[in-house]
């Protein structure tokens, strides 16, 4: 099993008020699978989806990714791991606004713990944003692409470091229709070729493309949804 997670809270204080935006939550997602985090504003999906990617740590409960217990790990050491094990794409897509897209999608290799050579890394890059389709945009800038070339830049830096894992937090939001299904369609490919997709999303037509839907509500899990290609 990649994830484990079991009996998991996150609490804040707000005032003398206690407010579990995890509520007891326990679920798996297996090596492989394609699985969106639905739920509406303030269910909690945002802030599991930031206790996966190890960018924040729960109030109690385990969470263990590819066997290893992540809610004890040490700040070093969730770095270390993160960077080896996770990829991200978000929905503003986080580029430096000033340098290329060579130079974005290079960005990982300098904090994943693995010593690589200039070139090599160039020629890692170059690969990702050719298979991406931005063999032609090698040099633009952010300001120089659209919304939609924009992401594939940023789904091409999250390949960087070969991570095992996707995490996609709203990757469409941003997006019109046309890129929307763009998107969704390169992350079911990557998918296809066995890397884990977890995708947090409020829009139903995207959370169809996984194979799985988690919906939460206040914290919990809700229900489950197995999708049917």
């Amino acid at each position: 099993m990649l994830i484990e997670i079991k009996d998991m809270y996150k609490t804040y204080s707000m005032g003398d008020t206690k407010v579990n935006a995890l509520d007891g939550v326990s679920l798996s997602i297996d090596y492989g699978e394609f699985v969106a985090i639905m739920g509406h504003s303030g269910s909690g999906k945002s802030t599991m989806l930031n206790i996966l990617g190890a960018l924040d740590q729960p109030t109690s409960g385990s969470y263990k990714l590819d066997g290893r217990e992540v809610s004890t790990m040490s700040r070093n050491e969730l770095a270390r791991f993160r960077n080896r094990k996770l990829g991200f794409v978000f929905q503003n897509f986080n580029l430096l606004p000033r340098t290329t897209a060579i130079e974005n999608v290079e960005l990982p290799s300098f904090y994943g713990g693995v010593k690589i050579s200039a070139e090599a890394r160039r020629k890692r890059a170059i690969e990702l944003l050719e298979m991406v389709g931005l063999g032609k945009r090698l040099y633009h800038t952010p300001a120089q692409l659209s919304g939609g070339q924009q992401q594939r830049v940023a789904i091409a830096r999250a390949l960087m470091n070969y991570p095992p894992v996707i995490l996609a937090d709203e990757p469409t939001g941003n997006l019109d229709s046309k890129a929307t299904i763009e998107i969704v369609t390169f992350l079911q490919e990557l998918n296809a070729k066995g890397i884990t997709v977890i995708m947090v999303t409020h829009e139903p037509d995207v959370a169809a493309y996984a194979k799985r839907q988690i919906v939460m509500k206040d914290g919990r899990v809700d229900k489950m949804i197995t999708n049917h290609s």
